[in-house]
């Protein structure tokens, strides 16, 4: 809803919300957006549980929005957990719920959510979403709403911006946690493989899913590195990597996949379960048969999800959300906010969607990560 209140102004009612997943600070692009709204003199209202508050307003007490005003902006904590929370399922094209039979299906209620938009006299929504999220805002945005998204990824695996919100964080907790795990494993001399997030890209790793690992070559590395005086070693294995074939075997699928998952055909298909730990367990159990020593696998997960944001993450959180709001004023919409050092810019959906963004083979980090005398699983 806009209303011309003179001067070549409007009054704009907006919305925003999160997609699937926490990440740290999200708080932040909620206050960059409001307050960025604000010195417009436009209403900014935030939906609960991505698309949840709108698709089920009886489950709220305040029927699935919340009115983000100026005192609520103003003590609002840019650390604390996600002011809007988030739903574990963001398509409204594919609803799901239980018919007449009282078996579950999925339906089309995408045309539900812009019907209730316009109900709402909401006429421009701010996502801040991941990968499969701007896909879904793509398609809402070709029917007709007007859209902008937040890149949002703890793996900045997000194609035409350098830096993902969240992912800074994400990078920091792990660093912590790697330094921890270096000191257990110097402690029970043994050798800690780490597997960090990293599914499509290994912006987070040293095993990436880029460079397809020769164990081999790993191993042989770790036979110089260990010493009587230094025994015990540390690799870093993203979730996404794999083993050329020379490696030894790789860890079959569990018996629990197979039995939850009766067309499965391979680690990769929509129909497995993927078991979180498996690139570590896999990388362990080899390096331990090749260079008998004693390994053992650590998984960080989820937990680099938490914690309290860095502060390149609240400055990028604001920022964004300040961008998206300046998009919608310059009418720009279908768009995605994306941070191209020095500068923010505002680049068309479809120059996002169904891309990663990966670590090139001739990318400046991996020439140095080779200067340093880092293992990263084949010669380059």
């Amino acid at each position: 809803m806009s209303i011309e209140i003179g001067h070549g102004s409007f009054l704009r009612r907006i919305a925003i919300h999160t997609g699937a997943g926490f990440v740290p600070g999200m708080n932040a692009v909620v206050m960059g957006a409001a307050l960025a709204a604000g010195k417009l003199g436009w209403e900014l209202v935030g939906i609960r549980d991505g698309f949840d508050g709108l698709l089920h307003p009886e489950r709220y007490p305040a029927g699935g929005l919340i009115t983000l005003n100026p005192q609520l902006i103003e003590n609002l904590d840019p650390a604390a957990a996600g002011l809007l929370g988030q739903s574990p399922r963001v398509d409204p094209f594919h609803v799901r719920q239980i018919d007449e039979d009282e078996m579950v299906e999925e339906v089309d209620m995408s045309d539900h959510v812009l019907d209730r938009l316009r109900a709402e006299g909401i006429d421009g929504l701010i996502s801040i979403v991941g990968g499969q999220g701007l896909s879904i805002l793509y398609k809402l945005h070709r029917k007709g709403l007007n859209s902008v998204c937040v890149p949002r990824s703890i793996e900045n695996d997000i194609a035409a911006t350098m830096v993902s919100f969240g992912f800074n964080t994400a990078l920091s907790v792990t660093i912590e946690m790697l330094d921890k795990a270096r000191q257990a494993a110097q402690s029970a001399r043994k050798i800690a493989v780490v597997e960090v997030l990293g599914e499509q890209a290994g912006w987070n790793a040293v095993l990436i899913p880029e460079v397809p690992c020769d164990l081999r070559t790993v191993a042989a590395r770790l036979k110089d590195k260990i010493t009587p005086g230094r025994p015990y070693g540390l690799v870093v294995v993203a979730e996404g990597a794999t083993l050329v074939e020379s490696s030894p075997t790789q860890a079959q699928p569990s018996s629990l996949k197979a039995s939850l998952s009766p067309l499965a055909t391979g680690d990769a298909s929509d129909h497995v379960i993927k078991r979180s730990g498996q690139a570590a367990e896999t990388v362990a159990r080899g390096l331990q048969l090749l260079i008998a020593e004693e390994t053992f696998p650590l998984v960080l997960g989820p937990w680099v999800r938490g914690g309290v944001p860095t502060a390149v993450d609240r400055q990028l959180g604001l920022c964004y959300g300040a961008g998206a709001v300046r998009a919608m004023k310059a009418g720009k919409y279908g768009v995605m906010v994306a941070f191209q050092p020095p500068d923010i810019k505002f680049v068309p959906l479809t120059e996002a969607i169904n891309k990663v963004r990966t670590v090139p083979a001739d990318s400046e980090f991996i020439q140095i990560a080779r200067s340093l005398g880092i293992c990263l699983g084949r010669e380059l």
